[in-house]
């Protein structure tokens, strides 16, 4: 077999936990979801499915929610809906999106598999499951629909891909280092420690893990405007702040790479300096 899987499961504080790997040539992706009080917080990938849905199957949930629109974690939202006619919330600006066959480049397809088609309904801005209140915060910066979720009751936040990891190395094309600042601001401001991460896990001070994310962020930018304005180009800042390779980079064609940093960064900076 060409990609090696693993699966596992376990309960952390009240919190059902699944954590699906794929490994191929040197490159390991981990996605995570997550139950509790009868919501399931993301789908897990396509190319998991038959992992996932044994994770599901004993599950008691009533309800789905969609923290971005990524095919990670949207993979088995139709089989979710199909099979057992749960609702499915997420942002409403990648609703049509998810609603047709996507479009995603063909690395992610061997990862992540091919995500079907799947209808969801707008989430708002807080929703109740059987014992508690929660807050959707939204967060973009990874991703343009992007979504936190805040317990109000157990003081626990589900992340999507907010965090990840502490010290970012590669983005997506798309993304922006400023926007996400700003989403790591954003939900410093709810009262959590316990972070459950779609990419990390359970990360139990989680709090301190998000200051110290948005600490090296903040550092990073900092970094990138200063040699920007001594008249280094992205490529030459690339080379000075992240000269390791990454192979993602080269397996993705580039869609994940260091530079990303760099040009989102920049082009905030001169956006602001042109208002």
């Amino acid at each position: 077999m060409l990609v090696k899987k693993t699966f596992a499961h376990e309960t952390v504080s009240g919190v059902q936990i699944a954590k699906g790997s794929l490994s191929f040539q040197g490159v390991r992706l981990t996605v995570y979801c997550f139950a509790t009080d009868g919501v399931l917080i993301d789908t897990g990938a396509a190319s998991l499915a038959k992992e996932f849905t044994q994770f599901f199957k004993p599950l008691d949930i009533e309800q789905v929610m969609i923290t971005h629109f990524h095919e990670d974690h949207t993979g088995c939202a139709a089989l979710l809906q199909n099979e057992r006619q749960l609702p499915i919330f997420m942002n409403e600006i990648m609703i049509d999106y998810c609603r047709t066959k996507p479009d995603y480049p063909m690395y992610r397809k061997f990862f992540w598999g091919k995500r079907p088609p799947f209808e969801a309904k707008s989430i708002g801005t807080t929703f109740s499951s059987r014992h508690a209140t929660w807050d959707v915060i939204d967060t973009p910066g990874h991703a343009v629909d992007h979504l936190a979720f805040f317990n109000r009751e157990t003081g626990q936040l589900f992340t999507g891909d907010l965090y990840c990891q502490e010290k970012t190395k590669v983005i997506l094309r798309e993304e922006s280092i400023p926007t996400t600042i700003d989403s790591l601001k954003k939900v410093l401001t709810y009262d959590f420690n316990e972070v459950f991460c779609a990419h990390a896990g359970y990360i139990k001070d989680g709090r301190t893990a998000l200051q110290r994310k948005l600490a090296y962020l903040l550092e990073i930018q900092e970094k990138i405007i200063h040699l920007y304005e001594k008249g280094m180009t992205p490529k030459q800042i690339q080379a000075t702040l992240f000269p390791k390779k990454y192979p993602i980079t080269v397996f993705s064609l580039g869609e994940w790479d260091s530079l990303h940093i760099v040009h989102s960064v920049i082009q905030e900076h001169m956006a602001q300096k042109a208002s």
